[in-house]
């Protein structure tokens, strides 16, 4: 199910029809938007057996693409926080052959920015020369971090935030309540996969504000306990990202408050703790959340020490 983004689907689905498909894509836009899902939703418009204006999800190819075995539908996604080459050389493989249904063949490359050097270097050749009927979709929040011969070679859709009462018409068609969709729609930030994801874990807004409460107090500790701190989080169960998307959140909210923009209930809620912390001048959040904003271009892009990047973040703030 595509939820908003509506534009960038019928600037596809008539590229479709008319026959004027670009053999690559890149889908650009913040995380959590649904670029994944809509690139998924779209292999199955163009295989789907219905024919009609989206996918009518209970063909045979419909419900081998929701499960993840079509035969001409290859997905690539990093595990270990990189994309190597052989992962694009797999892509590269699955190119090779023709389509077993005599349709596209299709290979969405998810997170693209984490694809390495070397991958991309490799993967440049795919684009240069893309065999038959082929459609690439490469998804990705940090288009600056691939070549630039890689992104002219690609039609680049762009994805935007989403408006809430599309994410609350979501949430309910999910089983939610009126009042509670209404609720995590503000709270996802326009985000439909955020709103998903706290549907799915009632806990996590909790969570997350409980992580801003000790964050807030190791900030305003000594060294020792910054330093005790950033060694106890574990970068393999993603720590320090969920920290850099806690403290971004909160500086964000805190810069709105600060410079007057109305908060809403829940965004007044998170931000909370900031009574008890430091008083931030408007120029020190601004430095603040361009400096997590750096951080976490790092980590996403380098082998970058995960702890000391921390050590100097809790320094810094």
């Amino acid at each position: 199910m595509i939820i908003g983004h509506q534009k960038q689907w019928k600037f596809l689905k008539n590229k479709f029809e008319i026959d004027q498909l670009s053999h690559a894509y890149l889908f650009t836009g913040e995380n959590q938007l649904g670029k994944k899902a809509f690139a998924k939703e779209f292999i199955k418009l163009i295989n789907c057996l219905a024919k009609k204006d989206k996918a009518c999800q209970k063909c045979q190819n419909c419900q081998m693409i929701e499960r993840g075995n079509f035969p001409d539908l290859s997905i690539i996604e990093s595990i270990e926080g990189e994309l190597k080459i052989e992962k694009i050389r797999e892509a590269q493989n699955f190119l090779s052959y023709k389509s077993y249904y005599g349709s596209f063949k299709a290979v969405i490359i998810n997170d693209a920015e984490k694809m390495n050097q070397e991958a991309q270097n490799c993967f440049l050749k795919t684009l240069e020369e893309p065999k038959g009927k082929t459609i690439i979709i490469l998804v990705t929040s940090r288009p600056e971090a691939l070549l630039s011969t890689i992104a002219s070679r690609c039609q680049t859709i762009k994805f935007f935030l989403i408006d809430s009462k599309s994410i609350k018409n979501y949430l309910e068609n999910q089983g939610a309540s009126s009042s509670k969709a209404e609720i995590l729609s503000f709270a996802s930030e326009g985000k439909p996969g955020r709103a998903y994801d706290i549907f799915l874990n009632p806990d996590k807004i909790e969570k997350e504000k409980k992580i801003l409460k000790e964050i807030l107090k190791v900030i305003n500790s000594g060294l020792a306990e910054k330093f005790k701190y950033a060694k106890s989080l574990d970068p393999e169960s993603q720590g320090l990202n969920e920290v850099l998307a806690i403290l971004m959140k909160y500086f964000r909210y805190l810069l709105f408050s600060k410079i007057g923009v109305e908060l809403l209930k829940d965004q007044k809620n998170f931000i909370e703790p900031a009574l008890s912390s430091k008083d931030y001048p408007v120029s020190k959040i601004k430095k603040n959340i361009n400096l997590i904003e750096h951080i976490n271009k790092q980590i996403s892009l380098t082998n970058v020490n995960q702890k000391l990047a921390l050590e100097y973040l809790l320094i810094e703030l």
